[in-house]
């Protein structure tokens, strides 16, 4: 366990900054500029989820489904909503300490793992616990389940598969951590055959689903420097599809897109993400590391656009919605950039806490979670 918090407190000290709202001496938060004709952003409801994070250094990242929306807070409380009113539909206190959530399973499970080691199912119909498990360590990323496995990663290295419908442990599988990393784990992206995750030292693994067997490991972002400090590169951001695309970010490394049926590069760009990306059919929008929002030709990688007036206020990862690509920060601003030339057009102060975990997009409205536990819905242009 302490060799995995000494990084995170040695990449604070170093940078003079805090992910949960401090001084950045290096590149200080850009004042807010006025928008001269701004689109309207309305909100649409807001609900108070349990106490938040609780200054965990955790993203508790919301799910949808079905026209409903889970969340969870890390004093245990899962909840359903509607997700167009913001009706609650039921609430569980698991009593357990949440700090990788919320997943969601193909036969109806909302999947939560804690900082002790838990893992925990419950019924999305109703909120009632379906099965409990445990895995090695404490669980920082959202489990993912697929064709009825749950995998669930825990930050001492480990993937382990369970069974969706009775809990059961099916596999578990290791791989070598790097001495020096961030805290944090990026959720896996699970397919009906493999499981795909980036790891803490910038390489791409590829499981299978059904017996955790490794098929392949590729590095995407190689370490430079000569201190651990300087050598040191993860990837924290999940995931990305499109289409037969995988898109990858790694902080102090490389965006990348992969042929996932040949396993082959398309392309790769220099540029460091620990927020993460999304990508519609033809962009990549990129959080780069100082806070600038970049757009990516899919096809190529090269930048069609780069918005720099949002630098130094921890940006959340984008999401695109519509015509915009919206992007939340540390001050609970959410803000509307559009997707043809990076203008920032909407802003709208969705909390009073940061938000951190990426924003969800559903048409046009977005779904945004502080760090307090305030989850709203907005929708801009109406």
């Amino acid at each position: 366990m302490a060799r995995r918090v000494l990084p995170l407190l040695l990449l604070i000290l170093s940078a003079g900054c805090s992910w949960f709202g401090g001084s950045d001496n290096t590149i200080p938060p850009a004042e807010l500029k006025t928008i001269a004709q701004p689109i309207g952003v309305q909100q649409l409801w807001q609900a108070k989820i349990g106490s938040g994070t609780e200054k965990q250094f955790i993203r508790l990242t919301p799910a949808l489904a079905d026209g409903r929306i889970y969340a969870a807070s890390h004093d245990g409380l899962v909840m359903a909503l509607d997700a167009l009113s913001g009706q609650r539909l039921w609430e569980t206190q698991t009593q357990l300490p949440i700090s990788g959530g919320v997943g969601l399973s193909d036969n109806d499970l909302v999947l939560a793992g804690t900082s002790k080691g838990q893992v925990i199912a419950l019924r999305q119909d109703n909120g009632q616990e379906a099965w409990r498990a445990t895995v090695s360590s404490e669980v920082l990323a959202a489990p993912r389940a697929a064709a009825g496995v749950v995998v669930v990663r825990s930050i001492d290295g480990k993937f382990t598969g369970f069974d969706a419908r009775s809990g059961e442990r099916i596999w578990t599988y290791t791989y070598a951590m790097p001495a020096l990393s961030l805290r944090g784990s990026a959720p896996p992206l699970v397919t009906r055959e493999v499981v795909i995750a980036g790891l803490d030292s910038g390489k791409l693994l590829v499981l299978s689903l059904a017996k955790g067997l490794p098929i392949t490991e590729k590095t995407i972002a190689a370490s430079r420097g000569r201190t651990e400090i300087e050598r040191l590169i993860d990837i924290d951001a999940e995931p990305r599809v499109f289409g037969d695309t995988l898109y990858l970010a790694a902080y102090r490394g490389n965006v990348v897109a992969i042929d996932m049926r040949s396993g082959n590069l398309v392309w790769n760009r220099d540029l460091s993400s620990y927020a993460g990306l999304d990508v519609d059919a033809g962009q990549v929008y990129v959080s780069e590391e100082s806070d600038a929002v970049l757009a990516l030709d899919r096809r190529n990688g090269g930048t069609l656009w780069k918005q720099a007036d949002m630098t130094g206020r921890r940006l959340s990862a984008p999401a695109a919605s519509g015509d915009y690509v919206v992007v939340g920060d540390f001050e609970g601003y959410l803000h509307w950039l559009r997707k043809d030339d990076g203008s920032i057009v909407g802003r709208i102060r969705a909390a009073s806490k940061g938000i951190a975990a990426p924003p969800l997009s559903a048409g046009d409205i977005i779904f945004a979670l502080d760090q307090d536990g305030t989850l709203g819905a907005f929708r801009a242009g109406g």
